[in-house]
């Protein structure tokens, strides 16, 4: 009798993750109806004990470096649990990495971008898949070497293992900039490119982090003749033979940790050039923007993971004679889990159609993503580790407990707003694009105008983000301030003409009119929190 276990919540599976109102409506409302099964279906398989289980175990089994062989030959390999490659092979076979640079259909990019939300049982193998959904622009920059590689890096087929890329069934890409006496000052790198009568180049130089090194190519920078450049390195030569790629170690992370990162030391290692020397920066900006992209998504999906999760506990837990659900002050905290939950992923839809739109010769939208994804990138990368820590507590002492998920989800995080420039470049990035392209700021505040005269608190906020841009003196120092307030009116807007009414009003009176707290369940009274939660809670069985 000491052992019988009551009031404990049933684990949260046997669900679709992608049954929720704001994802399938964007879907649609963004060109990408088309996809809704698919995406559905990869909701599903999410929602299963196995899928979550896969995520567990990828992460309590952290893959492994083993430089040298047996017989003391250098191999330079990473082992990988088993769960890692079901993961890499689901993201793949459903398109997560560089399918919809293969498709032609309208909101090829939103349906990816939905699936990839929806997928949210690991974070650490979306690495390798983002960065080679990434990597497709850049290397267009290089037609005889897109031509060769692109058809490989969109194919659905997951091709694990150390070969010469164009003999494999398909390619998975990654990216390596970041240097020990760098970081993100990238011009800084000194790994250095010498050219050879060949054609290619020779890479010699240390890189501090590199995620996912074994992906089949990885896209670098380093400095040639003329200036900062952009390259491709494949780990394995034409002839079959390693590239002198060295994995000096794996970093031990705070979160991501089924991911491989490592320090790489490039030896004499064969490069091919991609753009022109001197523009390495310039050719590697849109494998930057589309992973920053990446990160907002994960950042939205990290969100609506941490606050279904609470939602669910809640449902079922009960506390001083009432489920935790029904009470007065966690219903506040679970609905403004749920404003901001859905406000992330209401704007990154918007900003994957704008990304699709773009990529097919939007000129519109192409400076709307521009400062629409700045800003989107500092704001909601930023908001999730706080978002994450509160839907923890609402488990209480079950949530500290790694067997919840939760800490893992708390853990993770934190990498969102770090990874692609962390929140002081982000924002010092949106004030670079208004200089340099004024058009950015102008398509910005055409899309949030759209919903003006929908209610004065937006109204006034607008008015506020655009005075801010009148004291240029100041202007850097108040960085951070300037970009969240654009990112909020963006949320905002977008709330107001396509959200649920109560979402909408909720966050105008609480993030535009500051009428809330410090934290998280301080909604003033009057909320009309009753749909907002009935939307957050997960619908199992």
């Amino acid at each position: 009798m000491t052992h019988e276990v009551v009031n404990q919540v049933p684990p949260l599976t046997g669900h679709d993750v992608a049954d929720e109102a704001v994802l399938l409506d964007g879907l649609a409302r963004e060109g990408a109806g088309w996809a809704e099964a698919e995406v559905r279906e990869l909701g599903r398989l999410a929602g299963t004990e196995r899928a979550q289980e896969w995520g567990r175990l990828a992460n309590e089994n952290p893959p492994v470096l083993r430089t040298h062989d047996r017989y003391g030959h250098r191999i330079d390999e990473v082992e990988f649990h088993p769960a890692w490659h079901e993961l890499m092979s689901v993201a793949v076979t459903h398109g997560l990495h560089g399918s919809p640079w293969a498709d032609s259909r309208d909101g090829a990019h939103v349906a990816r971008a939905a699936k990839f939300y929806a997928w949210r049982v690991d974070a650490g193998h979306g690495c390798p898949i983002s960065m080679t959904y990434a990597a497709v622009p850049a290397l267009r920059q290089s037609p005889e070497l897109a031509a060769r590689y692109e058809p490989l890096l969109a194919r659905p087929e997951y091709d694990f293992g150390l070969r010469a890329p164009l003999t494999k069934k398909a390619l998975l890409a990654g990216m390596s900039m970041t240097e020990k006496q760098g970081g993100s000052d990238v011009r800084a790198n000194t790994t250095q490119a010498t050219a050879q009568q060949d054609g290619t180049y020779r890479l010699t130089g240390h890189k501090w982090f590199t995620s996912a090194p074994m992906c089949d190519v990885f896209l670098t920078l380093a400095q040639a003749p003329g200036g900062l450049t952009c390259f491709l390195v494949p780990r394995v030569l034409p002839d079959g033979t390693l590239n002198r790629l060295r994995l000096m170690r794996l970093k031990d992370k705070l979160g991501n940790r089924s991911n491989a990162s490592s320090e790489v030391e490039y030896e004499d290692a064969a490069a091919w050039r991609v753009g022109d020397e001197g523009r390495g920066v310039r050719t590697i900006i849109e494998m930057v923007n589309m992973t920053r992209l990446d990160c907002v998504i994960g950042a939205a999906s990290g969100m609506r993971h941490g606050v279904t999760t609470a939602a669910h506990h809640a449902a079922h837990r009960k506390a001083f004679g009432k489920y935790l659900i029904d009470q007065p002050l966690m219903r506040n905290v679970l609905t403004d889990l749920a404003i901001e939950s859905e406000a992330a992923t209401i704007t990154m839809l918007r900003l994957a159609g704008a990304t699709d739109r773009s990529v097919r010769g939007d000129a519109s939208e192409t400076a709307f993503k521009r400062l629409g994804l700045a800003v989107s990138k500092y704001w909601i990368c930023k908001r999730w580790p706080a978002h994450a820590a509160e839907a923890l507590e609402c488990l209480g002492g079950n949530g500290y407990v790694e067997e919840s998920g939760m800490p893992r989800l708390f853990r993770e995080s934190p990498l969102n707003s770090i990874w692609e420039g962390s929140g002081n470049v982000a924002a010092l990035d949106l004030l670079r694009a208004t200089l340099r392209e004024p058009q950015t700021l102008e398509a910005f505040f055409e899309e949030v105008a759209l919903s003006q005269g929908a209610d004065k608190r937006l109204d006034a906020a607008i008015k506020d983000v655009k005075e801010s841009f009148t004291d240029t003196a100041t202007i850097e120092f108040r960085a951070r301030r300037v970009a969240e307030l654009l990112a909020l009116v963006l949320q905002a807007s977008l709330l107001v003409r396509h959200g649920h009414p109560a979402v909408a009003d909720a966050f105008c009176a609480t993030r535009l009119a500051g009428d809330w707290g410090g934290a998280f369940g301080t909604l003033p009274p009057g909320s009309d929190v009753a749909p907002i939660i009935d939307r957050a809670t997960p619908k199992v069985g």
